[in-house]
């Protein structure tokens, strides 16, 4: 029986006869848009539809399984308060308020992580699901639930999943959301019940969107087919340790203890892990035949469901605090503002959980932001603590190339068996299919069998001396921590409850993946930061930046950093933590790798500048402060080009036109400035004449084509000599992106103007450039006329937010569902200011476009000395139901760049409740 109701505002009729009835209405709503096109009409028809899934928000319900009395309180907004007298009662109640708002989404979230979106959508996801099964992250969180995670935690989960389980009994897919409505037309799938395992996985998907340099490891290897390794090293820079500072500043490894000591004066010292080296035997290149393989296995890596990031690309955060002594409260201030793909509803669910009464019976009083779909708190605070995370970018993914013989790969001479498993992929409409997974001893899958192109690497495949005959090609496989059990999970209930720096750090250990910056304050006045993670450690000549060879097991992984050799810092002099993805600490005073490939530091280093200024000048830093912090939208690329762009001298009016709109810029990229579109153009085609144009194919966009000059050649060929070659990336996925890299890169040769990358050939239109400034002027010239085409010959209407747009898509059928559907379930356009690599980072991908790619997905100030004055803002709203008040009600203010007030005090949330309901048992 579905659970008990009292009358009230929000009650729901009885259900009977409500099945056929919806589907007629929407069905009419569908024949309606497509044969008149009746938008408004049919928008009418759509609210009707779905108000019945609306979730009920005031009187009482009675679930089955509670031992007392729960009050969810919402705000204004529809951000639930649950108030419980047990641990149990009060995770039974977040799981059933947030199946309430975000069911659907919740339910596509467990699909994708089981590697079963076959079952929704049909025969268009079997490749995602293969590729999925065969990552197996379902299989590893039933191994963390089953043998890894501790009783409580265990027992959390359960309570989670029996109160999502509440919401569902009952119920068809119409009464949950639109999309199971709509879905009905096609496909008789119907809601199963929530597991405790379905949360656990959740973190295998936040895991792979924050993996590292996986990226990175497949560009390089793919650059070979055209660039020498003295070109590739040019486009991947060294950090710039002088000019941009590292998270810890006050600390060292100390090679005695082999801990990591803070205001240690001992040396680094020598530890296990590599410092320098290649991979691949030690070759600068990687095999040719494995540009083709890595390639196919970018787009078959592409084309998994973006979870909380893009897929691993552009993947930043912002996340600083400072100490009282700083501040206006005399307390620390703590802001957050993770840099994740737009998605609809924003990845983020804002919500507090709060014991009536704390004690060993009910533990939590705590509130922030956390996923639809997992119980506790992710990023926010409890009554003693705040946290905020960034990503750290640790390497934690290795490629390694495997050679097959017979039924199983090479391994030090030997042939080794592979362990295989069958993985059944139901389809809706559609034939089951049955997949057969292979996996090495470590337990590394082959990705390349997800692919039949993938198993073969090219005759010409070049590697060293003593690497097995290529037969018929050498297989991938990955090495990734998250393939091995963990217990992240408990480390979330951890932080949750922590009460200070001990205890933090405690919860910390337990962080196995994703590896995260966790920055931390507390009401006694302290501040610290701490990396956590499983990292691995590599033998000496592997840095895990190239694939490596897997039949040698020299390649193979040493160990993992301990704990206690893992970077921290507390109470630093210096009175502030910034963590922005830079380095997180000086390589002279750490012994192990953590990557190769941190973000170069300019978010992390305009921070420290903007709080060194206020400190500098006498001043104190107060919440607002911390809030426009997070706005800067500064360029820094600009300060360094603009200069040499202003000395050029420009014969063609129209673009002297458009270079003037620089002078007297001072750099800020609001939403209605002409300049900022001028300088993001510019610099757009800048990147495209200098690097993007020599860059293999598979790295370039999808589609866009254009004769290249021979291979290892960065200057002008002979027409004779090049050959057409057309991209074969996804705009947003392409490079040069215009990140922070290409920051560096052009920095190193911006003095050099007879540099190699400067030289771009001649065409129909344009002589060769031979030099930086002719380079230059041919880039405003590009700049002026694809400015004009997109926004019109009168620069007075130019603005970057004419160019720079959000669009809110739901990420599944509001991607590929019917144009009808995708009305009802997208919104946007909204104008944004900020930029690539700045702190206001509403990211966008040069090589593609001028469109936004991530961005803050949400923010937060933290304010110890009261909590009832910290703020917070989501990216779109508590809602996962296309016409709910709260769908994207946060994303104006978000857009404009302000904060929400965020009630922690029973006093403060009761003032600011607008709807209660109360859960009896």
């Amino acid at each position: 029986m579905p659970p008990n109701t009292t009358a009230s505002s929000g009650q729901k009729p009885g259900k009977s006869g409500r099945k056929k009835g919806r589907k007629a209405r929407l069905f009419l709503i569908v024949l309606v848009l497509a044969l008149f096109g009746g938008v408004a009409y049919g928008g009418y028809w759509g609210v009707s539809t779905v108000r019945a899934s609306f979730p009920q928000t005031k009187g009482s319900l009675t679930l089955d399984g509670l031992s007392g009395p729960v009050d969810v309180k919402r705000d204004g907004n529809g951000i639930p308060q649950i108030y419980a007298s047990s641990d149990e009662d009060l995770f039974m109640a977040q799981g059933y308020v947030q199946a309430q708002d975000r069911f659907y989404e919740m339910d596509v979230r467990r699909h994708m992580t089981s590697g079963r979106l076959s079952e929704m959508f049909g025969s268009g996801q079997v490749k995602n699901d293969e590729f999925l099964r065969t990552m197996g992250w379902d299989r590893v969180a039933k191994e963390e639930y089953d043998k890894k995670l501790s009783a409580s935690t265990k027992k959390y989960l359960q309570a989670y999943a029996k109160g999502v389980n509440a919401y569902l009994k009952g119920k068809d897919g119409e009464d949950i959301s639109l999309e199971y409505a709509a879905l009905g037309f096609t496909n008789d799938y119907k809601p199963q019940e929530w597991t405790p395992v379905d949360s656990v996985a959740w973190l295998k998907a936040m895991a792979w969107d924050l993996r590292g340099n996986m990226q990175e490891e497949i560009d390089r290897s793919l650059m070979t087919s055209r660039l020498g390794p003295k070109q590739i090293a040019d486009l991947y820079p060294e950090y710039p340790y002088s000019r941009n500072k590292t998270i810890t500043q006050e600390g060292q490894y100390d090679s005695v203890t082999g801990s990591y000591v803070q205001g240690s004066s001992t040396t680094a010292g020598s530890g296990t892990q590599s410092t320098s080296g290649t991979g691949l035997a030690g070759n600068a290149t990687a095999p040719n035949g494995l540009q083709s393989q890595l390639s196919k296995l970018y787009n078959v890596l592409d084309n998994v469901p973006t979870a909380v990031g893009v897929n691993g690309n552009g993947i930043g955060s912002n996340s600083w605090v400072v100490a009282g002594e700083h501040t206006i409260t005399n307390k620390p201030l703590l802001a957050n503002d993770p840099h994740l793909s737009a998605s609809l509803p924003s990845v983020w669910y804002q919500m507090g959980l709060h014991c009536t009464s704390l004690s060993s019976k009910c533990q939590y009083d705590v509130s922030g932001y956390t996923f639809a779909g997992m119980p506790g708190v992710v990023i926010g605070h409890n009554q003693n603590i705040a946290w905020g995370m960034t990503n750290s970018g640790v390497d934690v993914t290795d490629l390694y190339l495997e050679k097959i013989t017979g039924e199983g790969y090479e391994y030090d001479g030997k042939v080794l068996p592979f362990t295989t498993r069958k993985e059944t992929i139901k389809v809706a409409g559609g034939s089951t299919k049955t997949i057969v997974v292979r996996e090495t001893k470590d337990g590394m899958p082959l990705l390349s069998d997800r692919d039949d192109e993938l198993v073969k690497v090219g005759k010409k495949a070049t590697v060293d001396s003593g690497a097995p005959d290529r037969g018929d090609g050498y297989a991938i496989a990955l090495r990734w921590t998250a393939l091995d059990p963990g217990n992240s999970m408990d480390a979330v209930f951890q932080l949750d409850k922590a009460s200070n720096w001990s205890e933090f750090r405690t919860a910390a250990a337990s962080f196995d993946v994703p590896s995260q910056n966790l920055i931390y304050a507390d009401t006694n006045n302290h501040i610290g930061y701490q990396l956590p993670g499983k990292i691995p450690t590599r033998s000496k000549g592997d840095d895990g930046s190239l694939p490596s060879p897997g039949w040698d097991s020299k390649y193979q992984w040493t160990g993992y950093i301990k704990q206690s050799a893992l970077p921290y810092e507390y109470d630093p002099k210096r009175g502030y933590i910034v963590t922005a993805n830079q380095a997180v600490v000086d390589k002279d005073k750490y012994p192990y790798t953590l990557t190769t490939d941190w973000g170069y530091g300019t978010r992390s280093q305009r921070i420290s500048d903007l709080i060194e200024a206020k400190i500098k000048g006498g001043g104190k830093i107060s919440t607002d402060d911390m809030r426009q912090m997070q706005l800067d939208d500064s360029s820094e690329i600009a300060k360094l080009i603009v200069p040499k762009l202003l000395k050029i001298d420009v014969a063609d009016k129209n673009v002297r036109d458009a270079q003037k709109l620089l002078e007297g810029w001072d750099y800020t990229q609001d939403a209605d400035s002409a300049a900022a579109a001028y300088f993001n153009a510019t610099w757009r085609n800048i990147l495209k004449l200098a690097f993007g144009n020599k860059l293999p194919k598979e790295l370039r966009v999808k589609g866009q084509c254009l004769n290249v000059a021979p291979v290892d050649s960065t200057g002008p060929a002979d027409e004779n000599q090049t050959v057409r070659e057309c991209g074969q990336r996804e705009a947003d996925q392409a490079q040069p992106d215009g990140g922070d890299r290409w920051f560096e890169v052009v920095r190193k040769i911006i003095d050099d103007q007879n540099n190699d990358w400067w030289k771009a050939p001649k065409t129909r239109l344009d002589k060769a450039a031979d030099n930086r400034d002719e380079l230059f002027a041919r880039a405003m010239k590009d700049a002026r006329w694809e400015l004009t085409a997109k926004l019109g010959k009168d620069m007075d209407t130019w603005s970057w937010g004419r160019l720079h747009r959000l669009f809110l898509k739901n990420q599944t059928l509001g991607t590929e569902g019917p144009g009808v559907l995708q009305y009802m379930l997208n919104r946007g356009p909204w104008k944004l200011s900020g930029g690539e690599a700045t702190v206001n980072a509403t990211g966008w991908n040069a090589a593609g476009g001028y469109g936004v790619v991530w961005v803050p997905s949400m923010r937060m100030v933290v304010n110890l000395d009261d909590f009832d004055k910290s703020k917070w803002i989501n990216l779109s709203g508590a809602s996962g139901h296309a016409y709910s008040a709260h769908y994207t009600d946060q994303t104006d203010k978000w857009a404009k760049g302000e904060l929400l007030p965020w009630s922690f005090s029973d006093k403060a949330v009761d003032k600011s409740t607008s709807d209660t309901l109360v859960l009896k048992p």
